[in-house]
This record gives C-alpha cells, structure tokens and sequence, in this order.
C-alpha cells in the first residue's frame, strides 16, 4: 500500500491502526488523517522507537494490508 491509498483510505484503516497500536488515540488518529510522516512520528513517540523501526513496522503492517485485502477479493 503507497501513501495515497494510506491516505485514501485512512477512515477504513483507523480501526485497524487502533488495533495494532492501543496507545495512539482516536484524536491523534483524526490530526494523522493519512499522513505517514505523522504517523510514523507518533509511533517514534508513543512507542520510544527509532524511526527506521518505525518504518518497519508500519510497512511491514501495510504490506500485510495488501494482502488481507488481496484475499478477501479473491473469495467468490
């Protein structure tokens, strides 16, 4: 998933982003709106971690996305 579709698809996405990170607030959710630079900081912050494992694991997330999504439109 790109930064667009991040983007895009940010309201469907908030749930699962709550879901895998408890400590990011309904309020922080909404000022990210979609925005990985932002997002990838309140993780840095929330999380004490370094930026590049940040990025990790947000890519690894979204890659795990693509294929969830992937998958459910391959059902009949």
């Amino acid at each position: 998933m790109n930064r667009d579709q991040l983007e895009g698809n940010w309201k469907q996405l908030k749930g699962k982003v709550r879901e895998k990170w408890g400590k990011l607030t309904n309020d922080e959710l909404d000022v990210i709106d979609g925005k990985r630079e932002q997002l990838l900081g309140k993780l840095q912050e929330k999380y004490g971690v370094a930026r590049s494992e940040a990025e990790k694991q947000l890519d690894d997330w979204l890659t795990a996305q693509d294929a969830d999504s992937a998958s459910t439109r391959a059902r009949p």
